[in-house]
């Protein structure tokens, strides 16, 4: 069983029971007791769990999006490295696709001003970002403003991207493991990612190490689908591997 298997395993049994015991847990899932205090801390860590003497009470929570301005002071400097890492995957001349998101804002902050670089997003505020550009082509899709993201959204994001193909899709996700893919928690802004996918010749997702393991309930992608994920190091082993089995590659930033 794979790390992020076994954590949803535990979240599982702590949600269905009301607390999870370390030395039970060790001897239900065949695994030494290190091991289940690292998958804990692991449930903690994103806000999953809350570790108590002996064991982990669940964290019962609404799954409420926090708004972008959040989430943009949140591992912030980890965002930055790996924004910076994505730099290494711009085409030198064409054209890319950028999503809303925290860590799609950061490469858009970082993106070189350049002849032959055309940026097509559904991003407010990378579009406002990168409207200064005086070399950069820069398209912004229309539709429903989401408040929560600042992305647009809706029938005519996705009928113009129908006509569009890009070199490199920029996506940011959720939640993203082996078993379910990348998630978000929005059915219209999973409907724009996806689409986002289909006009792209290869997709890049940008997502830092909390967001593994954390399944949202709309998938916009599998394993299959991603050409590549960067992340940060403090991903485990088990699912940079586990992921690679599905298809996409794996950076650690």
């Amino acid at each position: 069983m794979y790390a992020p298997e076994r954590q949803q395993r535990i979240l599982e049994m702590a949600r269905a029971h009301g607390r999870v015991e370390v030395l039970a847990l060790s001897s239900d899932l065949g695994v030494t007791t290190e091991t289940v205090r690292r998958d804990l801390t692991a449930l903690e860590r994103r806000g999953a769990v809350r570790r108590v003497h002996g064991g982990a009470l669940p964290v019962e929570r609404l799954e409420v999006e926090p708004p972008l301005a959040t989430r943009t002071t949140q591992n912030a400097q980890t965002k930055r490295r790996i924004a910076a890492r994505a730099l290494d995957e711009l085409p030198t001349e064409g054209a890319i696709l950028l999503d809303g998101g925290s860590t799609t804002r950061a490469l858009a902050e970082l993106l070189p001003d350049r002849e032959g670089l055309t940026v097509v997003t559904n991003s407010i505020d990378t579009a406002v970002i990168l409207q200064g550009h005086t070399h950069t082509g820069l398209y912004v899709l229309g539709g429903r403003v989401r408040g929560r993201t600042g992305a647009c959204v809706g029938a005519w994001v996705t009928s113009a991207l129908a006509d569009v193909c890009v070199d490199v899709a920029f996506l940011g996700t959720n939640g993203f493991s082996p078993t379910r893919g990348m998630t978000t928690p929005d059915q219209a802004e999973a409907v724009a990612k996806r689409a986002m996918v289909s006009a792209a010749r290869r997709t890049v997702v940008l997502a830092d190490s909390t967001k593994s393991g954390d399944d949202h309930f709309h998938r916009f992608a599998d394993g299959g689908s991603i050409d590549l994920l960067i992340t940060d190091e403090d991903l485990d082993t088990d699912t940079a591997a586990a992921l690679g089995a599905e298809g996409m590659a794996v950076v650690l930033a």
